[in-house]
């Protein structure tokens, strides 16, 4: 290893030591008059609590804030002061009036213009916050007047769609009462809202991932790695498995581009050490909104001693499933009841999937209290069965015809697929499908570094790094709305996209072509169509569609559970319906921040 690859790892390896020494003098939190670091409480039920704003008159204002998390002060963009921005509580039949004022200062280094989009909430396309699309953004020292008719209810956020904002801190969490009442009950009520936080210009932070987009990945494999898995698979197999990696330019422990090695992990705002507290009585029921708010994350979440029973997923009521454990995806909300007894304290337990970091809090009888905290997970390795690949990343050494490999399954800048159909290949297809299918503007692409060759819907699949932990662990198989199809029709149309990528230029798109160079996919007004989207990529993918619900299938295409985000592993190909009730131009992209950024976006028109 070179000195100056060296100095480069001691200098990372002082960062992070330091970083973590100065998250115990902070605990995370707006730097206001009335105390550096206060802490909100989030009970949604209680009257009078900081930071909650309630009925249909709001005036918001998205401003500049010093915030103190790791023990040096930036600047975050906040509304009203306040990181999280304000809990909105609207009723479901009701007509909000929001009056967002961007209060920027001209030397922001967020930017000028300013926006606020309501994840999940059916609107007229006009209010939806996309500046660019039906909607100019706030100019500084403009206010725009949102105006719309609340439709739903449940458990939802809102967050920035201007440049980076969102990873700066604009982001709030959202909570509608139902009209009509809610099937299951609680004693009390806890918005958990999981973030990610840098010190870092957010725009600094995506031109390094741009320059050297493996920065964060620490845990690449050794020396000592490589003779263990001689030890367990064999000479044949290790060696095969490494040149496949080798020659797709990747590494298997690459779970995510931005980890706890840059990120500070948040709970309603703090720190671990802040120690966010909800209170309870022995014997109550509790419900947790537990919302991930994050730009890049996704959170393995669990509550040690406690089982949770999920009762809602993106607003929408499922079928009471009761878990140990479940992964939440950028964007993605889930609403669990627990019953805390027998202990005077609970630890909220969030890692992160790459396990290089988490964020706990916790439910406790009194403040003050806090339960162990478990140690993170071990960190998982990727397969190439993890990435839609059949079966070669557990048998290597009976695979012949490796030369192949590199031309067919890895597909390294976009290769020829079909050289892999025949041979020792033909066994690999997936239920008699026979090999996935690639759109021709992924053939020969220099953006698209890798493609699928078996995926599956793998809804039963709790994921990489949660498989036979000894928990019970959520699955999209497991969850199933509570309702049968608001729409009752069986798609008319299919629309198959493929999410594509290139690790070492991070760049992202769909298939092969980034949102500016790509056509707006047009739906039909009223219609009932099918999407189906393949992932080319070794990432997961939480994929949003504004303005319309997508309506996950089932692996038999039958409608399963409706969601407002569907997050898409390596290796997965998932179906879902939309009902194009929302005329006008919608964006649809990936819901990590940076993938959106680096053209993993499309617009959506819908006409009649």
């Amino acid at each position: 290893m070179s000195s100056h690859s060296l100095d480069r790892k001691a200098g990372r390896a002082f960062e992070m030591s330091r970083r973590r020494f100065v998250q115990g003098l902070a605990a995370g939190g707006v730097v206001a008059g009335f105390g550096l670091w206060p802490k909100a409480t989030w009970a949604v039920k209680s009257p009078g609590q900081l930071n909650v704003l309630s009925g249909t008159e709001f005036d918001l204002s998205i401003g500049e804030t010093p915030v103190n998390i790791t023990g040096l002060t930036r600047p975050a963009i906040t509304v009203n002061g306040s990181l999280p921005a304000p809990l909105l509580r609207w009723r479901e039949g009701t007509t909000v009036n929001l009056r967002v004022a961007n209060a920027l200062p001209p030397d922001s280094i967020h930017g000028h213009e300013a926006s606020i989009h309501w994840h999940g909430i059916l609107l007229p396309a006009n209010m939806d916050g996309v500046p660019g699309l039906s909607f100019d953004g706030i100019g500084r020292g403009e206010t725009y007047h949102y105006r719309f008719h609340v439709k739903q209810g449940g458990t939802y956020w809102y967050h920035s769609h201007s440049a980076f904002q969102e990873q700066a801190g604009l982001y709030g969490p959202l909570v509608i009462d139902p009209i009509e009442p809610e099937p299951f009950a609680y004693d009390r009520d806890y918005v958990v809202m999981l973030t990610d936080w840098t010190d870092l210009d957010p725009a600094a932070l995506f031109a390094r991932l741009k320059k050297m987009s493996d920065y964060d990945n620490y845990s690449k494999r050794t020396v000592g790695d490589f003779f263990e898995d001689v030890r367990d698979d064999g000479w044949a197999a290790t060696l095969a498995n490494r040149g496949m990696w080798g020659r797709m330019r990747m590494t298997p422990t690459d779970l995510s581009d931005v980890n706890g090695n840059t990120y500070t992990y948040l709970l309603n705002g703090t720190t671990s050490l802040g120690n966010w507290t909800g209170l309870f009585r022995s014997g109550e029921k509790i419900r947790l909104r537990i919302i991930n708010g994050s730009s890049m994350t996704h959170f393995d979440v669990r509550i040690p001693g406690l089982k949770m029973t999920v009762v809602a997923a993106d607003g929408q009521y499922v079928h009471p499933v009761t878990v140990d454990e479940f992964r939440i995806a950028t964007a993605e909300t889930f609403d669990v009841i627990v019953e805390p007894s027998g202990q005077d304290a609970f630890t909220i337990f969030a890692q992160d999937m790459g396990r290089t970091g988490y964020v706990s809090g916790t439910l406790a009888v009194r403040e003050g209290l806090r339960a162990p905290v478990p140690a993170v997970d071990p960190r998982p390795i990727l397969t190439m069965a993890d990435m839609g690949h059949g079966g070669m990343g557990h048998d290597m050494a009976g695979m012949s015809g490796m030369a192949g490999m590199e031309q067919g399954a890895m597909n390294h800048a976009g290769h020829d697929m079909a050289a892999m159909a025949t041979g020792s290949m033909a066994g690999m297809e997936h239920g008699g499908t026979g090999m996935q299918s690639h759109p021709a503007s992924e053939e020969g692409n220099p953006l698209v570094d890798m493609q699928t060759m078996t995926p599956a819907p793998m809804l039963a699949d709790p994921g990489i790094g949660l498989r036979d932990n000894g928990r019970t662990v959520l699955t999209y198989a497991m969850l199933k709305s509570a309702f049968p199809d608001p729409d009752g029709r069986e798609p008319g149309r299919e629309i198959e996209l493929h999410l594509t990528g290139h690790m070492e230029k991070f760049a992202w798109g769909f298939d092969g072509m980034k949102f500016s160079d790509a056509a707006p996919l047009r739906f039909n007004y009223g219609e009932r169509l099918r999407i189906v989207l393949v992932n080319d990529t070794m990432m997961t993918h939480p994929i949003h569609l504004h303005g319309m619900w997508s309506d996950l299938e089932d692996e038999q295409g039958n409608f399963h559970v409706r969601k407002h985000t569907i997050d898409m592993p390596p290796g997965t190909k998932r179906g879902y319906r939309v009902r194009a009730d929302a005329l006008g131009t919608w964006a649809y992209h990936c819901h990590l921040l940076y993938h959106m950024e680096a053209g993993m976006m499309r617009q959506v028109k819908v006409e009649e």
